[in-house]
């Protein structure tokens, strides 16, 4: 059985290091709140998230769905994690926000100290040089290197900087993802471009040099897309393993289920690397565990919602969760009830993507399913309780009151054809469509979202259990991959209010299936 790519979940942009025998990666996580997710292996195959490097980033009105304003799109994207005597760095910007930020701790597992780096540096790579001088490269298209000062706090005055690569083919999308490292003497810039001829997908690049000040040679060494819809493997970091082998973690667009990571065997020939198998990347791949026997924790699970505070009296919920947007802490809680996510309502809002304290996990290909129980025992007239796939073109299932009555109700938001890749315009503040509605008596319920992400298909399902019986409601739904969320469908459970505010709804016993 094929284990390349190695996870079939939404983890992109990966950057990875080695310190001793553990391996580190640090994925994009745009508008989800915490972070910076941090995973941690002995194998390079296997993964398990150990922490994210924030809680919240700047808390502004969008970063916290303040109104009708949001961060959807935009956010943290393609961090740089280093390790340098003693200490971790990680460094990316976020779109919203127009920044660029730096944290660094001598624990990965945090706590994590924040400062800004002045200027912005789209796709960025930190490189600390033998001399203990700092370098930061980004761009696109156009690729620069700038030294920065020793704080690290932005460019140093009369320090090196120079465009060191500059993308000059027929192109869809120039130079970027830049990845900087110094290895046998040498200096290697990998990053990816899109072409418009030939095959016309994303394409892994390299470039060298002798110095930082000396010409940058170098050119595609990667164009593969794994028989897969023609998404070529591409962008990411490289690695070495404790016996010298070198692996390149790249990923590979995987439709709705998002950008997932793909291990590629690198191999040196004439001081230059070349990447996969005569030009192909393996689809089973096997690299030596530093720590045979090593048990991972999964990458997504269920949750009785039983948690216990730590000495602070806080509660921590588990790292495979994470809230579509900067929470409102005054609004949730695990310990008003215990074994209960309950969320309160504070906030009107015209559909499931502007809900505040919308808990959600990744989905899992080729196909997953989640259940969840949910009381709206106190719900307010027009509030909506449930479990969705979040995504720009949102699904969901999900229990309403409407003059003191129930329904089970099934709602999307169907792709418009006169809409781009990016969305609506400022976002979409409209109403899903309802698919399906139906009388309930009662006002505890047991829900599941059935998502399957087999080749071409990108499909979720909605059901509701009566009296031992899986019932859907609603349509078949049509999931897609597009730059409005710019992220992979994801679960979600998710309390909103279009009338008035003051509503709650308690969640019980999710369990997450992964299938197929």
């Amino acid at each position: 059985m094929n284990n390349n790519p190695i996870i079939y979940s939404d983890f992109p942009d990966p950057d990875v290091i080695r310190v001793q025998d553990t391996y580190y990666m640090i994925s994009t996580t745009m508008h989800f709140m915490p972070g910076g997710v941090i995973l941690r292996s002995f194998d390079l195959i296997h993964w398990e998230i150990i922490s994210h490097v924030y809680d919240e980033l700047d808390n502004t009105p969008g970063q916290r769905l303040a109104g009708d304003s949001s961060i959807y799109g935009k956010g943290m994207w393609a961090a740089s994690l280093r390790y340098h005597k003693g200490t971790f760095y990680v460094c990316f910007v976020a779109n919203d926000t127009g920044k660029t930020y730096l944290y660094h701790s001598e624990d990965i597992m945090g706590p994590w100290r924040k400062q800004n780096v002045r200027g912005f540096y789209h796709d960025c790579s930190l490189l600390f040089d033998d001399d203990d001088r700092v370098y930061i490269v980004y761009g696109n298209k156009e690729i620069y290197l700038t030294e920065l000062d020793a704080d690290l706090n932005g460019p140093k005055i009369n320090g090196l900087h120079r465009m060191i690569v500059k993308d000059k083919e027929d192109i869809r999308l120039g130079y970027e993802g830049s990845h900087l490292y110094k290895i046998y003497g040498k200096y290697y810039i990998f990053f990816i471009h899109w072409l418009s001829d030939g095959t016309g997908r994303r394409v892994e690049s390299c470039f060298s040099s002798e110095s930082l000040e000396g010409e940058f040679t170098g050119g595609d060494i990667l164009d593969d897309d794994m028989g897969y819809n023609n998404a070529g493997v591409a962008q990411g970091g490289i690695v070495d393993t404790p016996d010298g082998e070198w692996y390149a973690m790249l990923f590979q667009d995987h439709g709705a289920i998002g950008r997932i990571p793909v291990l590629v065997p690198v191999f040196w020939v004439d001081d230059f690397p070349v990447m996969g198998i005569e030009g192909k990347v393996p689809l089973n791949i096997e690299v030596k565990s530093t720590r045979p026997g090593y048990v991972y924790k999964p990458l997504t699970e269920s949750d009785s919602f039983y948690y216990e505070p730590d000495e602070n009296g806080e509660v921590h919920l588990k790292n495979v969760w994470e809230w579509n947007h900067t929470p409102e802490h005054t609004l949730w809680s695990l310990t008003e009830k215990p074994g209960v996510l309950r969320i309160h309502s504070g906030k009107i809002s015209p559909n499931v993507g502007l809900a505040v304290n919308t808990l959600t996990q990744r989905m899992t290909g080729p196909a997953c399913e989640m259940t969840v129980t949910v009381d709206g025992g106190r719900l307010k007239n027009g509030d909506y309780a449930g479990i969705c796939a979040l995504q720009g073109c949102y699904g969901f299932i999900a229990l309403t009151k409407e003059e003191e009555k129930y329904y089970l109700v099934m709602v999307a938001k169907e792709l418009d054809p006169v809409e781009s890749i990016w969305g609506e315009p400022g976002g979409d503040r409209k109403p899903g469509r309802e698919f399906g509605r139906i009388p309930f008596l009662g006002n505890k319920v047991t829900l599941k979202v059935y998502a399957d992400f087999e080749t071409n298909v990108d499909t979720a399902e909605f059901y509701y259990l009566d009296k031992g019986q899986w019932n859907r409601l609603g349509i078949k739904h049509q999931l897609y991959f597009r730059l409005d969320h710019f992220t992979g469908c994801r679960v979600g459970l998710f309390l909103y209010s279009t009338k008035e505010t003051g509503g709650m709804a308690d969640y019980y016993n999710f369990i997450y299936g992964c299938l197929k």
